[in-house]
C-alpha cells in the first residue's frame, strides 16, 4: 500500500469554524472603528510587550483565535492609530470601513496585477481614466497604482531623465561622454523624497538646485528663473522642475502656472508631487488653488491620505504613455504576450513601473470611490480645510500660543511661547502623545521648533480642536516652568 501523502494545503478542514472565528474577528475590526475616539489616540510600548516579539520563529502550529487573540491584546492597542480622530502629527488618512473591507476582499482573491489578461486591471485601467478625466491630461495619459508618493515621485525623476537622455540611457548610463551633466529643480520646501530620487537616478543629490520660497512658503518664480540661467550659463542641462500641491510642512501650494510656463519656456520637464493636495480637485473651494496642475507632464498623489483609502494607495500619472514604457518596459521570454489567452491585454503595469508583483489596491481605492462619491469626498477634503482655519482663529484665544506660519490648506503650524522655546515645545509634542489625548508632531519653521497640526482624517471635529489647545496650553505652562522658571 502506498503511503498516505501528507496534508500540504493551508486551508482548514472545518470552513464552519473558520468562517465563525472570521466573523469575530471582522466584528473586532468594527468594534475598534465605532469606537476609536473612546481609545488614547497613542500609547507608549513597554519593554516587556516588545520583547514578546523577540521569540522564535514558530515552527509548530497556534490556533487561529489564539493568534488574533494576541493581536487584539499586544497590537492593536498600540499601533500609532492614525485612524484616531485627534492623530493629526503627519499627512495620514483616516481609511473607512467599506476600504477595509474591499482591502478583505482583494486579499481573498489575492490577484497579482502585474500583469495578464484580467479584470482586475480594467479596475486599476478605470482608476487610471479617471484620474486622466480629473486632471484634464490627454487622452495619451497612462497611470499605475504604487506604494506612495515617494515612489511616484521617483518614477517621474525616472521618466525625465529617461526623456532628456533618450531611452538608451537606460544601457548606456546617465553619465554619456560629452554630455552636459543634468541638473533639477524644487523648491527648498520639497519633500526630501525628491531628494532621495536624485541620488537613486545616479545623478547625485548636488544635481539638485533647492530654489527659495516666497513669504507664503510657495516656490520663488523669479529665484527659479536665475537659477536656471546660470546653469544654463555653466554648460549645464536642466532637465526638470517639480512644483509642490501642498507641501509638507505647511501646505503651501507651488504657483504651478508660473512653473508650467518656465518649464515650457526652458524645454523642462513638469513634475507636480501632489501627495498631500492633488485630490483637493474633487473638492470644488479647493480646486482653484490647484490651477496649473493640468500642464503638469507627471504627477504623484496618494489615495491614502485625503481619500481615505486604507494603506497603501500611492499613484503616478503621465501625460504620455509613451515616456512611461521607454522608462520601464523590459521585455523578457517568460513573460511573453499573446492576441488571446492569459497573455495577452498588452502593455502590462509591469512595462510602467518597476513591480511585476502587485497587490489589488486598485479594489479598494475604486470601492471608496464608488461607496462614498466624489462629492462625499471633496466635501471631507474642504472639511479638514476648514477645520485648520477654526485652529488658527481659536490659536488666538491662547495668549501662551502662537501662529509660526500661513494656513494655506490643512496644517497649522504653531508653538507655546516661552523661553528656551525649541526645547520646550519638542518636550510638549511628546507629552501629548504620551498623554494618549492628541498625536501632533514637531517640526521646523524658519529656524524655529513647532507643534504641527495636519488635519487630514474624515472623523476629525471641532471639538477635537478644542482638546488639543487645551492640552497644548496646560502642558507647555508646566514645561516652561522646568525649563525656565516663567512663561517667558
Amino acid at each position: 500500500m502506498p503511503p498516505t501523502s501528507p496534508n500540504t494545503s493551508l486551508d482548514p478542514t472545518d470552513w464552519r469554524a473558520l468562517r465563525q472565528q472570521g466573523h469575530r474577528m471582522l466584528d473586532d475590526m468594527f468594534d475598534y472603528m465605532e469606537n476609536i475616539r473612546q481609545r488614547p489616540v497613542w500609547q507608549p510600548i513597554a519593554p516587556e510587550q516588545r520583547q514578546a516579539f523577540r521569540e522564535p520563529l514558530p515552527r509548530s502550529a497556534i490556533p487561529l483565535e489564539q493568534a488574533h487573540a494576541r493581536y487584539m491584546t499586544e497590537v492593536l492597542p498600540f499601533a500609532s492609530a492614525n485612524s484616531h480622530p485627534r492623530f493629526v502629527g503627519w499627512v495620514q488618512g483616516g481609511g473607512s470601513p467599506v476600504g477595509m473591507l474591499a482591502e478583505m476582499l482583494a486579499a481573498g482573491l489575492n490577484a497579482n496585477l502585474g500583469g495578464r489578461d484580467q479584470m482586475p486591471l480594467e479596475v486599476e485601467r478605470q482608476i487610471v481614466h479617471w484620474m486622466r478625466d480629473l486632471f484634464q491630461f490627454p487622452d495619451t495619459a497612462s497611470g499605475l497604482f504604487v506604494t506612495g508618493s515617494s515612489t511616484a515621485n521617483l518614477m517621474g525623476v525616472l521618466v525625465a531623465r529617461t526623456r532628456a537622455l533618450g531611452a538608451d540611457s537606460r544601457f548606456k548610463g546617465v553619465n554619456p561622454p560629452g554630455a552636459a551633466p543634468l541638473v533639477a529643480y524644487a523648491a527648498s520646501t520639497a519633500h526630501s523624497c525628491i531628494t532621495k530620487a536624485m541620488d537613486i537616478n545616479g545623478l547625485g543629490t548636488q544635481a539638485l538646485r533647492m530654489v527659495p520660497v516666497n513669504d507664503q512658503d510657495q516656490m520663488d518664480i523669479e529665484s527659479l528663473a536665475q537659477l536656471i540661467a546660470a546653469d544654463k550659463a555653466a554648460g549645464l542641462q536642466p532637465f526638470l522642475v517639480v512644483g509642490t500641491a501642498g507641501t509638507v510642512n505647511t501646505g503651501a501650494m507651488d504657483d504651478l502656472v508660473s512653473i508650467a510656463a518656465i518649464a515650457r519656456q526652458e524645454s523642462l520637464w513638469f513634475h507636480v508631487d501632489g501627495a498631500l493636495g492633488a485630490l483637493g480637485m474633487l473638492s470644488p473651494t479647493i480646486a482653484p488653488l490647484l490651477k496649473g496642475i493640468e500642464l503638469a507632464d507627471s504627477l504623484a498623489l496618494d489615495f491614502h491620505k485625503w481619500g481615505q483609502v486604507p494603506y497603501d494607495a500611492g499613484f503616478f500619472l503621465v501625460r504620455d504613455e509613451l515616456d512611461q514604457l521607454n522608462t520601464f518596459a523590459s521585455p523578457t521570454a517568460y513573460l511573453a504576450r499573446h492576441e488571446r489567452g492569459l497573455g495577452a491585454g498588452s502593455p502590462w503595469p509591469c512595462d510602467l513601473g518597476f513591480d511585476l508583483s502587485r497587490s489589488f489596491r486598485a479594489l479598494k481605492t475604486w470601492f471608496t470611490l464608488m461607496c462614498y462619491g466624489t462629492d462625499q469626498l471633496g466635501a471631507v477634503m474642504a472639511h479638514t480645510c476648514a477645520l485648520a482655519q477654526t485652529m488658527k482663529q481659536r490659536l488666538q484665544a491662547y495668549p501662551d500660543l502662537e501662529l509660526m506660519a500661513p494656513v494655506a490648506l490643512n496644517i497649522v503650524c504653531f508653538r507655546f511661547r516661552c523661553d528656551n522655546a525649541d526645547a520646550v515645545n519638542a518636550e510638549i509634542v511628546a507629552d501629548l502623545q504620551e498623554s494618549g489625548i492628541a498625536v501632533p508632531s514637531v517640526t521646523t519653521v524658519h529656524g524655529h521648533t513647532v507643534i504641527r497640526a495636519a488635519f487630514v482624517n474624515h472623523r476629525t471635529v471641532e471639538a477635537d480642536i478644542d482638546l488639543l489647545l487645551e492640552a497644548t496650553q496646560a502642558m507647555g505652562q508646566a514645561r516652561c516652568q522646568r525649563h525656565c522658571g516663567n512663561k517667558g
